[in-house]
């Protein structure tokens, strides 16, 4: 069953805004980018209302002036990932019906190989990691396809901590507890965005 999307909690407007949320997605797209050797890395999140999916940390190729653009939710394989909930590969993409190589060249960026896997948590679809161009030894088989989904599976589940919503209750909760519990909501995430990646470069 395709999981479901989840536009209300992770709206874009609201992910540009929050500095903690912001820096975590950097930090997800440039450990991506280190552990597959990729020329560039990109987290789309999902608008559902506006159908659209937008760009929200990027590494490497486009950093300087792709955070913020949009496009329809349904091109290009990161649509079809975030559509279908399933990790993609591909080795070629001049060959593949599934690539959108007018939008690609719109990001001024056309990769030759990509990798892309759904972020997901509780069978929710927030968005769409992809690592482009990664090394031929990172997209050689399922395994490392796999490690991608895993990663994005913990980016999701970090992303979800801190979410707006999240922080606003650690922010009322600070009149009883002190004024550290945002703080500690915005470490949860990045601990466990931590943990994968020192698992991901051990079995790298």
């Amino acid at each position: 069953m395709t999981p479901r999307t989840d536009s209300a909690a992770f709206s874009s407007t609201a992910t540009v805004a929050d500095a903690p949320r912001s820096e975590l997605l950097q930090s997800v797209v440039d450990v991506a980018r280190a552990i597959f050797g990729a020329e560039a890395s990109s987290v789309f999140l999902l608008d559902e209302e506006a159908d659209e999916l937008v760009f929200q940390a990027v590494s490497g190729q486009g950093e300087e002036f792709l955070v913020g653009r949009r496009f329809p939710a349904g091109r290009g394989i990161a649509g079809w990932v975030a559509t279908s909930g399933e990790p993609m590969v591909v080795d070629d993409l001049s060959a593949d019906p599934s690539f959108d190589r007018s939008l690609a060249e719109s990001t001024a960026y056309v990769p030759n190989a990509l990798m892309a896997a759904p972020l997901i948590s509780d069978a929710r679809i927030l968005g769409v990691l992809e690592v482009l161009d990664p090394s031929p030894q990172a997209r050689s088989g399922v395994r490392e396809l796999d490690l991608l989904a895993m990663f994005a599976r913990q980016a999701a589940a970090a992303l979800r901590v801190i979410t707006p919503e999240r922080v606003r209750e650690a922010e009322e909760r600070t009149v009883l507890a002190g004024p550290t519990l945002a703080g500690a909501e915005r470490e949860d995430a990045l601990r466990l965005l931590g943990s994968l990646e020192r698992l991901l470069r051990g079995v790298g």
